[in-house]
């Protein structure tokens, strides 16, 4: 509705995971080059972590578009809730392998002859779990035990879990241990700082078609960042009401009071999550 008044040619605050917009801040960059590094070189377990909203499955998509990745057979799982059956099914079928019999044994079977024959065509496995902190005991044990399958100098299947703090919590319990032993990377999405949050903005509505870096004034763009703490999300939802009450007040810029005006529509002053940028240092591992 406001794309043709402020000049836009796509919208530059959607809420899917859009890798034309991803926003590369160091963590970021450090994030996407452990996930590809971690893939390529089969390294078996990456885990990626991150508080909602802070754009984790969009530094996937990223990773999965990435010319790193080009010769990885890929099978991303977006739902992982549900049993152990229905996980490999997923998988299977994300791979685009049949599924002879809808059996466990049936399934490892399958998917370990396929992985074979991807490994001597020097094609790379990797499966993507997002949400991977809401997946049931006993599907992560399966999880664990997929990383066994392997030659006897490589792993045949990359495997990425995604999801929010809670799967760190959960992989770091006694009994997860001997998983958490397997991971070689550990990465993090965070918040963005004050100066981040403000490029953030101008560079989404950069490449959404905006001739000028004016558009959200300097009081917008700090009240912005205090309403949001950083958070990807909750500054999506902020600049798309912003826009939207700037358009039908015939606003070609968008004020501090216009922004306040949003949050008051969103509740964020109640409501808003408190997220401090860079609370929780990444770990930081050697590539």
């Amino acid at each position: 509705m406001y794309k043709k008044f402020f000049g836009l040619t796509k919208n530059p605050f959607g809420s899917s995971p859009d890798i034309r917009f991803l926003f590369t801040p160091p963590h970021v960059l450090e994030a996407l080059a452990s996930v590809e590094h971690g893939v390529s070189a089969r390294k078996g377990f990456v885990v990626l972590t991150g508080k909602p909203g802070t754009g984790k499955t969009t530094l996937l998509r990223k990773a999965l578009a990435s010319p790193a990745l080009e010769n990885v057979a890929t099978a991303f799982l977006f739902n992982p809730k549900g049993d152990a059956l229905d996980f490999y099914e997923l998988m299977l079928s994300d791979f685009g392998v049949s599924i002879p019999a809808r059996t466990k044994s049936g399934m490892l079977l399958q998917l370990n002859q396929w992985l074979l024959e991807q490994y001597q065509a020097g094609v790379t496995c990797a499966v993507f779990v997002d949400e991977a902190h809401t997946v049931s005991d006993d599907v992560l044990d399966e999880i664990r035990m997929l990383g066994n399958l392997e030659t006897s100098s490589e792993h045949l299947l990359q495997i990425v879990l995604c999801g929010q703090p809670k799967l760190a919590e959960r992989l770091h319990e006694p009994v997860n241990f001997s998983l958490c032993q397997r991971i070689a990377l550990w990465c993090q999405t965070v918040a963005l700082s004050s100066e981040q949050t403000s490029q953030y903005v101008v560079e989404r509505m950069h490449v959404a078609g905006a001739q000028t870096s004016d558009i959200f004034t300097a009081e917008a763009l700090e009240k912005i960042f205090s309403l949001s703490h950083g958070v990807p999300r909750v500054i999506h939802l902020l600049c798309e009401i912003s826009l939207m009450l700037a358009y039908v007040e015939q606003q070609l810029k968008v004020s501090g009071a216009i922004v306040q005006s949003a949050a008051a529509d969103l509740n964020l002053d109640t409501h808003a999550e408190e997220l401090t940028p860079g609370e929780t240092k990444p770990r930081r591992s050697s590539l």
